[in-house]
Parts: C-alpha cells; sequence; structure tokens
C-alpha cells in the first residue's frame, strides 16, 4: 500500500485527498511523529494529540493565507510535518535543525513564533485586527490547551476579544485533553455542536432577536433568561458566551465527522468564535496514552521498550531541590511551596506527597503564583515558588512589585538556569541574573554544585527577605559526601584556589570547569586563582578585593548574559573601588548579546566557550 503522507508537501495537497483517505493519513502521521521524537527526543503526547485536528484544521482553512497559531507550540510536530518540513524533522531540535516549537523565521505556515504558553489568543487577535483594518479576508485560529487556558492572559485576550461581536474572523479552538475542564463529551454534544455552527440554528438565532426586539422589554429580558438556562443546562460554554464568544463544542477532537462539518459550518460564520474539542494526549501510543506526564517532552528512547527508568549515579540539580526542601519542610511547618503546573519539572511532586496542605499547584499562572505567595508571607509562611528561569519573566513585575518593595520573604527556586539546550531561545535562563539583581534588597544566590545547593536553600529559607537561587538545568558534579544543609553568612564567595597570574571570578555552573581549567593551566605553569562568587547580591567585597589585587588579569565567567549580569556586577563594582585605576585587566565572559539558537547544553557550552576548553583558551588568548 502506498503511503499517503510521502504525497502530501504541503497544505494544498492534503486538500485534495478524498475524505475517506484521511484516517490512514492520520495514522502515517501518527506513526511518523513516534518515530522521529523516539530519536531526536521532544514533545511527544502533545504532537499525539492533535493529529486529527491539525489535519482537519489545514483541510478546511487556507493556510498560510489563514493564520494558524498553536499556543506553546509543543504540539506542532504534526503540524510541521503536513507545511513541507517532512524531510527535515530528523533535524528537529538539533543544531542547526528544526526548532522544537513554531518559529516564524522557519516557515510561513508559522506566523507566530512560541514556546511559551497563552499567548496564541492574544497574537491571533492581533492578526485579525490586522485583518479588518487591511479589508482582508483571512482567519486567524489560536489552538490552545485547556492547561493553557488556565492563564489570565488567555482571558484577558478572550475578554478583549469578546467586544468585537460580529466584526472578527478569528477562531480559538480550545484543545482539551482530558486532563482539566470539561469531559462532557459524546452524541448529543456533538450533535450540538453541529447544530450550533450550522447555518439554520444562526438563521434562527439572528431572526429571533428580530421578532422579540418588537416584544416589550420585560418579555424580553424573561426570554433572555429563558435561553441563558437552557444554555447552561446544555452547553458547557456559557462563561465563554458571556465573555462575548459564540461558543461550540465539545466534539471529538479525534473524529474527522466531527471535526470536518463543525469547521465547515464555522468558517461560514463571523467571530470570535470558540471551538471546544476533546482530545487524548498521547493518542495511539499507548505508554505515552498511559504516562501523559512522562512522555510530555522526553529524551532520545527505545519506542520498543518505551522510556526505561534511569539509574545515573549523578543526582541532578532538581532532585537535590526536592529532598533538600522536603527535609527542611520537615523541621519547619512554615515552609510551603508553589509551583505554576510544573510539579513534576521543579521536583515538588514528593513535596506535594508528603506535605498537601502546604503544596499549591496555581496553574500557568506564574504571575498570580508570586503574589499569591506574597500573600502567605504576609501572614508569616515562608512559600518557596518554584519556577523555570525562563517563566520567572513572565512575572518580574510581581516580583519588583508585590515582593521586593514589601520586603517580604518570599524565595525563589529558578530550575533552568543559564544554558538548556534543546528547547532553545525561549526556554534559555540566560537572563534571570540581570533582571534580578536591578531589584534593591533581593538577594541572588547560585550555588555551584549540589552541597552548594543545599547550604544555600536552607539560608533562603531562613533569610527573613526576598531571595532567589538559581541553579541549572541536567545533572550536578556529583561532590562527595552530600553534606548536611548550613546556613551560609550572606554575600560571601569562596576562595577555591590561588594564583598570581589570573583570577577567575565564576558563578554557579562555570566553577567546576573554571577548577579544572586552572588544573589543567598549572601543569603548564599557568597560576590561576579561582574565586566562587555565590551571591551575586550582595557581593562578596573583601574576596574580590583580594581577587583584584592578588593578578594584574581578572575573568569573570558566567551562565548569563554579559548584559548586566554577574560580570557586569562584579567591573561595576572595581570600577567604583579604584581598582581600574591600578591597571588591571577585567573581562567578562558569558553569553553574548544575541539570541542563542537550539543545540545540546554541551554544543552550545563549547560555541559559547564556557567549558573547560573555552575556557582554558580564553585564558591563554588573555595571558598573550
Amino acid at each position: 500500500m502506498s503511503s499517503i503522507l510521502q504525497k502530501i508537501n504541503n497544505p494544498a495537497a492534503l486538500r485534495e485527498l478524498r475524505e475517506d483517505e484521511l484516517v490512514r493519513l492520520a495514522e502515517e502521521l501518527r506513526e511518523l511523529t513516534i518515530d522521529v521524537v523516539s530519536r531526536t527526543g521532544g514533545h511527544l503526547g502533545a504532537s499525539l494529540g492533535v493529529v486529527e485536528l491539525t489535519i482537519a484544521l489545514h483541510r478546511m482553512f487556507n493556510t498560510p493565507k489563514d493564520h494558524l497559531i498553536w499556543d506553546v507550540g509543543h504540539q506542532s510536530y504534526p503540524h510541521k510535518i503536513l507545511t513541507g518540513r517532512r524531510q527535515q524533522m530528523t533535524t528537529l531540535r538539533q543544531r542547526g535543525g528544526l526548532s522544537g516549537f513554531t518559529n516564524r523565521f522557519e516557515s510561513p505556515y508559522d506566523p507566530f513564533g512560541t514556546g511559551h504558553s497563552s499567548t496564541s489568543i492574544s497574537a491571533a487577535l492581533g492578526f485579525a485586527i490586522a485583518n479588518k483594518l487591511s479589508g482582508g479576508d483571512r482567519w486567524s485560529i489560536a489552538v490552545i490547551g485547556d492547561g493553557a487556558m488556565s492563564a489570565g492572559m488567555a482571558f484577558e485576550a478572550l475578554n478583549n476579544a469578546g467586544q468585537y461581536k460580529n466584526d472578527l474572523d478569528l477562531l480559538v479552538v480550545l484543545n482539551d485533553n482530558e486532563m482539566s475542564i470539561s469531559k462532557n463529551v459524546g452524541a448529543l454534544s456533538s450533535y450540538l455542536s453541529r447544530i450550533l455552527s450550522g447555518p439554520v440554528y444562526t438563521r434562527f438565532k439572528g431572526g429571533t432577536s428580530k421578532v422579540l426586539g418588537a416584544i416589550s422589554l420585560p418579555l424580553l429580558d424573561a426570554a433572555r433568561r429563558a435561553e441563558e438556562h437552557m444554555k447552561g443546562m446544555l452547553i458547557p460554554g456559557t462563561l465563554f458566551e458571556e465573555l462575548g464568544m459564540k461558543y461550540f463544542g465539545p466534539i471529538d477532537g479525534h473524529d474527522f465527522r466531527q471535526l470536518l462539518p463543525t469547521l465547515k459550518n464555522i468558517r461560514e460564520l463571523n467571530g470570535p468564535l470558540i471551538l471546544h474539542v476533546v482530545t487524548k494526549k498521547g493518542k495511539g501510543f499507548h505508554p505515552a496514552e498511559a504516562n501523559p506526564c512522562t512522555y510530555h517532552g522526553v529524551s532520545p528512547f527505545d519506542r520498543t521498550k518505551g522510556i526505561l527508568p534511569t539509574n545515573g549515579v549523578k543526582p541532578t540539580y532538581t532532585q537535590v531541590f526536592s529532598e533538600t526542601l522536603v527535609n527542611l519542610a520537615s523541621n519547619n511547618p512554615k515552609i510551603c511551596a508553589i509551583t505554576a503546573a510544573m510539579p513534576e519539572g521543579t521536583g515538588l511532586s514528593t513535596f506535594h506527597e508528603r506535605f498537601p496542605l502546604r503544596f499549591f499547584d496555581v496553574g500557568i499562572a506564574e504571575q498570580h503564583a508570586v503574589t499569591f505567595a506574597a500573600g502567605l508571607a504576609c501572614e508569616g509562611y515562608i512559600p518557596v515558588v518554584a519556577i523555570y528561569s525562563t517563566f520567572l519573566q513572565r512575572a518580574f513585575d510581581q516580583v519588583a512589585h508585590d515582593v521586593v518593595l514589601q520586603k517580604l520573604p518570599v524565595v525563589f527556586a529558578l530550575d533552568r538556569g543559564g544554558v538548556v539546550g534543546e528547547d532553545g531561545p525561549t526556554h534559555a535562563g540566560y537572563y534571570d541574573l540581570t533582571y534580578l539583581r536591578s531589584l534593591p534588597g533581593l538577594v541572588l544566590m547560585a550555588p555551584a554544585d549540589e552541597n552548594q545547593l543545599r547550604h544555600l536553600l536552607l539560608t533562603a529559607v531562613t533569610l527573613g527577605g526576598p531571595v532567589a537561587i538559581r541553579y541549572p538545568r541536567g545533572t550536578a558534579p556529583n561532590v562527595e559526601p552530600p553534606e548536611t544543609p548550613e546556613a551560609v553568612p550572606v554575600g560571601t564567595g569562596r576562595i577555591l584556589c590561588s594564583g598570581d597570574q589570573v583570577s577567575v571570578v565564576a558563578v554557579g555552573a562555570t566553577v567546576h570547569p573554571a577548577v579544572q581549567a586552572a588544573a589543567t593551566l598549572a601543569k603548564e605553569g599557568v597560576r590561576v586563582g579561582v574565586y566562587d562568587l555565590r551571591f551575586i547580591k550582595p557581593l562578596d567585597k573583601a574576596m574580590l578585593r583580594q581577587a583584584a589585587s592578588a593578578a594584574p588579569i581578572l575573568l569573570t565567567i558566567e551562565e548569563n548574559t554579559v548584559c548586566g549580569g554577574a560580570g557586569a556586577a562584579v567591573l561595576e563594582f572595581l570600577a567604583a573601588d579604584g581598582a581600574l585605576d591600578r591597571g588591571i585587566k577585567i573581562r567578562n565572559l558569558g553569553v553574548p548579546d544575541t539570541i542563542v539558537p537550539h543545540g545540546s547544553q554541551q554544543q552550545l557550552r563549547r560555541e559559547l566557550q564556557l567549558d573547560h576548553d573555552g575556557i582554558v583558551a580564553t585564558i591563554r588568548s588573555l595571558l598573550e
């Protein structure tokens, strides 16, 4: 049997298929997606869940003229395959290959770049308004998951869109993967959806308003109340209709017999419209269906065996954070843990099991998470807010306004600080040191290894003020033995080795590579001192003076942008302290002022010269 998918190089070819060929196309598309992700790693479950929906949207709308925007983009692999990128899928998330998310520089079928949650409706509304202003005739379609719909930004966009009534070509597809919102799917719901999106019902509804318009006001109000009561009983979309969206659904997102006629009818209407589809995350691959969290984002795996448990010796920073926080909370009933829909990713699942009443998952709502933590802190609790570095960017105002200005004891645990890898620039943690060190009174720490993380986390929960700890993705150096946490004096670094030719002031994940580089250079007779800064704010001024006076060259190293980062803080202090007047040469090594593309952590660190070899080469060049 010949492959249908091999014939599809763009959505135009998809529209030429017979309707009875779509089921086989979906099977082939799902099979290729599993095969690709098993080789490259990536977001599997979400992509498998939208195979039929992706086919239906490209078939019923005229992409790329019509703009299709996938929220977050982790479900976009079938979309990439159908839009001319099938042959490139083996490069997914690889250096120089396809992005793991939608990227407007990659394809005209990706009108908007994604990676962070809950942006699609706002962007689609922008496209729809632009279309209205220019007198165009293109649709804007946002596909957003039920989890992403929990974010305030999504409802801000819905509220804004609702004011346009029948005056926009805007469709929001709510992809409910049965992990939240409604599970109300079945024959009645499907029938209602087709009827409600059809021309007969639309004409009836329009005609009804004309008829009722001539009736007295009390009778009109009674009719409206009756209609709302009927909708509340039959349709789980009253909330959206109250926001001004015409709601259709829920329908089965895997059934072309429901998807195609509903989308066809919707295409004849004017928006803003919302279509609620119910899908199954991981559909078609049993391990992913059974364990949707495990198969949300995966490394390459053996598809015949699935993802096997790892028995690695080295602990990850996330695991060390989790174990330490649980131990601290066992002795301190005031410690609480907060996450924004990432209990597994941030390591808080164990905390949840041990202390369910002190664990709070607020959904994809980082802004709310921070201000909620501020409220807890006002009442004497010690909230630890665990959020990926890149996602805390979304809550900068709340950190500044609600926590720092009020000097509240909120602890920010920033996982994935620095080089993240294959997820690319949308997930890179290159900016936290810069934006956080600008806030007065916030203590900012970066542990060099797992033992330092244990010490600094204890320090943070006993500090009594706002504090942030940033640590990298992946395994820790495996320092032996694990040390019992002890509070560290705030603003103190560590002198790890001495040298009078070059002083290296390193931060976080760069500390151990710097020590190894110093050992390599020592064999060549080059004397390098290494200083673990540990606190980016406040700085260890005495240690920095010692580093600046010990050698004529000082090099700072960090996995953060050099713009305003830890190196900039050191340079600012030494300039004010008069060190530059003594002729010391200072260089800052970090992430340059550019967008760093995706690639493995090892590749990126090598290219940024933040690994052992890069540090050795940088020091040699400074000595020359």
